[in-house]
């Protein structure tokens, strides 16, 4: 069967999580690598995904070590849309000040 291997880059605006991994990661730039198998005996090219990996550590196209993560892509897909949604004012890190009083 022949292998390949796709890259994609994602962004996150927010510090996130992946399932499974106890970890907060810095907002940032990051390499998804995806391998897939190609199915033998079809009449058309199709493709399966063996294995899904999130590349920490180095930025995307950076120099330095970076850790491959697997991940199940419905994981990522699901911090994506967290990373997206509006922020709750009330959640730490986001500062939010009481109206001032005015006294007459």
């Amino acid at each position: 069967m022949d292998p390949r291997t796709t890259r994609r880059t994602v962004t996150f605006v927010h510090p996130f999580r992946i399932a499974d991994y106890e970890d907060e990661l810095p907002a940032g730039d990051y390499q998804v690598v995806m391998d897939e198998e190609l199915l033998e005996g079809r009449s058309f090219e199709a493709y399966r995904r063996t294995g899904t990996y999130l590349l920490v550590g180095s930025q995307a196209g950076g120099r330095g070590t970076a850790e491959m993560r697997p991940i199940d892509p419905r994981d990522l897909e699901a911090a994506l849309v967290r990373d997206r949604a509006p922020r709750d004012p009330a959640e730490p890190g986001e500062a939010a000040l009481a109206p001032l009083e005015v006294r007459s």
